[in-house]
């Protein structure tokens, strides 16, 4: 049996699959303290929760606003990025006050890496690391811009 065009699994035409959802799983030290600092500073919901047989979570699935984040706790595997040193993945929130984002964040214990101000790009936003060593760039926008406007501010930054 085949799949109608559309459906999950179903080939384009360039003969990859088509993708039915994306979404980033993060990794942490503590899974349930994760899931509580998400759900209280950034207002995720929690759709779903699996533990392991000593309480570990093993597969979390949290929603923030239209996008959804997994969380699993580390394992052999799957190391956390505070073993690693860092993360070099920056998940993006856009959200209405960055401000009010970035400040529930910090009391939360998240730490500043950017501290939020206007960019060039029409936003103000800045970047923290929640305590699990996971990287947010919280914005929101405050001008709309073309891409040539942008680019030209880029440019103009970088070569003043």
């Amino acid at each position: 049996m085949t799949n109608a065009p559309g459906e999950p699994g179903t080939p384009h035409a360039t003969g990859h699959p088509a993708v039915t959802r994306l979404y980033a799983r993060l990794v942490v030290s503590d899974g349930a303290r994760a899931i509580d600092f998400y759900r209280a500073t950034l207002g995720a919901e929690e759709i779903e929760r699996y533990t392991g047989p000593d309480g570990t979570i093993v597969h979390a699935m949290l929603r923030l606003g239209g996008a959804a984040i997994a969380v699993k706790e580390a394992d052999t595997g799957d190391p956390a990025p505070t073993s690693l040193g860092g993360s070099p993945v920056i998940m993006a929130l856009d959200v209405p006050d960055a401000d009010a984002v970035a400040e529930a964040m910090l009391r939360g214990g998240a730490t500043v890496v950017y501290p939020v101000a206007d960019q060039h790009y029409g936003q103000r936003g800045g970047r923290l690391a929640d305590p699990f060593g996971h990287l947010w760039m919280i914005s929101q926008t405050i001008e709309d811009l073309t891409p040539e406007q942008i680019q030209e501010r880029t440019t103009d930054l970088f070569t003043s």
